[in-house]
């Protein structure tokens, strides 16, 4: 069978874009952390993290500030802590907690994370989002 150029450009292009779209599933970098926090976090959080966003307003009160988790926790950023409260266990079964329990929907493709010699599936948008929040500590 023979493609014409455009063609076989057309069928490239898509199925690199299958590709793209896959690989994008399992990033847990910054930039999709960002993207993730912009369009689940940032209505209730701030924009920048440092809590009260508009959604919040209502609440009972402010939503935390995320850029001190770090300096709250002797200068180490609490990724197991952040995990877990963005997944809803450490919500402590309180009937006040505002925050929805975000491990209850489709976070994504498990990724292992290994730590001292366990690995631990972690679904993928809780650790980009974990990892965006370690990048904004002050």
């Amino acid at each position: 069978m023979k493609f014409a150029p455009t063609g076989l450009m057309a069928i490239t292009a898509l199925a690199l874009a299958g590709c793209t779209e896959e690989a994008d599933d399992t990033r847990v970098d910054v930039f999709r952390g960002k993207a993730l926090y912009q369009s689940q976090c940032a209505a209730c959080h701030g924009p920048n993290g440092e809590g009260a966003g508009a959604a919040s307003l209502g609440l009972g009160g402010p939503p935390p500030s995320l850029v001190t988790l770090s300096a709250q926790n002797g200068g180490v950023f609490p990724r197991d802590y952040v995990l877990g409260v963005i997944d809803g266990l450490e919500r402590h079964n309180s009937p006040d907690a505002a925050m929805p329990e975000f491990g209850a929907g489709d976070m994504g493709p498990l990724i292992l994370v290994e730590e001292d010699g366990l690995a631990t599936p972690i679904p993928a948008e809780m650790l980009a989002l974990a990892t965006y929040l370690e990048s904004i500590q002050q």
